[in-house]
């Protein structure tokens, strides 16, 4: 496969991840503003900024006990990460960005992917905030459904090809890098609260589809311990970090070292440490913290790998 179409395919798969992790976290976060308190919208914005390290409107995300926070300062926050043409990773930007990627890659991808990402897109384009604020959820939840037929299109036509391999790549290091962001930034709340909150723990399970898991597992009841266990080390989880380095690996062997030979052997190295991290040091660690800035940190030196194996590789390696 041509450099320039694993690379399209790759990026395809990393910023339609990318929209899906924002519009589960945004419907939940709109949903909170019917009845949670101001402190667990707050939160649910602080972690949504943090996570994209952007500034918010104004310069600061401050905490207000007041329904003006909840009802108008969430309105403008929701335009900034939702429809803002200058935020690069406003949904808006991510899916368009996504079925751009698409466009170009129609000959890499099914007609069945193409038509559910590109109707998805013309329906969107026109859209802003004020158009979707009556129901906001409702919203999130369509896009989302649109992110999860693409998925499904593409396995149930995708012809199983280097293609395949890149746009499931680009999905899990997404992946990664967004769910290890996010722990490290409720983490910290927690730790400024001296304390965890249940309701922000729910609320991370219930962005990764992982709270009827919990349940079953422990009981009503959400602590913050056993739920960071369960997004960061289950193996049967489809969003936690383990299952999802076990997926990089996988397809990473799949591909193969690439032109870059020796960027294509470190990013494998590279995943089996972080697959024996998770295994084997973080059910005896005290610092998780600090072994996940170690996972996103290494996740991104993962990317550049990629990048570095696969597309921008030097070109005298034919010659040699």
């Amino acid at each position: 496969m041509l450099s320039r179409s694993a690379q399209g395919i790759y990026w395809m798969g990393r910023y339609l991840e990318r929209t899906e992790c924002l519009c589960r976290l945004m419907q939940l976060q709109t949903e909170a503003l019917v009845d949670r308190p101001a402190r667990d919208i707050y939160v649910g914005w602080r972690r949504l900024y943090g996570v994209l390290r952007r500034i918010p409107p104004g310069g600061v995300l401050d905490f207000a006990d007041s329904d003006d926070f909840t009802l108008a300062d969430s309105y403008t926050l929701a335009g900034d990460l939702t429809f803002e043409r200058s935020n690069p990773d406003s949904v808006w930007n991510c899916f368009a960005q996504g079925r751009e990627n698409a466009r170009h890659m129609r000959h890499c991808i099914s007609a069945e992917m193409w038509q559910r990402v590109n109707l998805a897109y013309l329906r969107l384009r026109d859209m802003d905030i004020e158009d979707i604020w009556s129901l906001p959820e409702g919203f999130y939840a369509g896009l989302a459904a649109e992110t999860d037929a693409f998925d499904g299109a593409a396995q149930a036509t995708m012809y199983r090809d280097e293609g395949w391999s890149f746009l499931r790549l680009g999905g899990f290091i997404e992946r990664a890098q967004f769910a290890t962001g996010l722990l490290l930034q409720q983490l910290a709340i927690d730790e400024e609260g001296d304390g965890y909150a249940e309701e922000d723990w729910v609320g991370l399970l219930e962005a990764s589809h992982a709270l009827e898991v919990y349940n079953r597992r422990y009981g009503a009841a959400v602590h913050a311990h056993p739920a960071l266990d369960l997004l960061v080390t289950d193996p049967l989880l489809p969003g936690s970090l383990g299952r999802t380095f076990t997926q990089i690996s996988q397809e990473i062997a799949r591909l193969g070292t690439g032109p870059g030979t020796d960027s294509g052997r470190a990013a494998q190295r590279l995943t089996g440490r972080m697959l024996s991290l998770l295994q084997n040091e973080w059910p005896d660690s005290r610092e998780r913290e600090g072994l996940l800035r170690r996972v996103l940190t290494e996740a991104t030196n993962l990317h550049f790998m990629i990048n570095e194996a696969y597309f921008d590789y030097p070109l005298n390696v034919y010659a040699e």
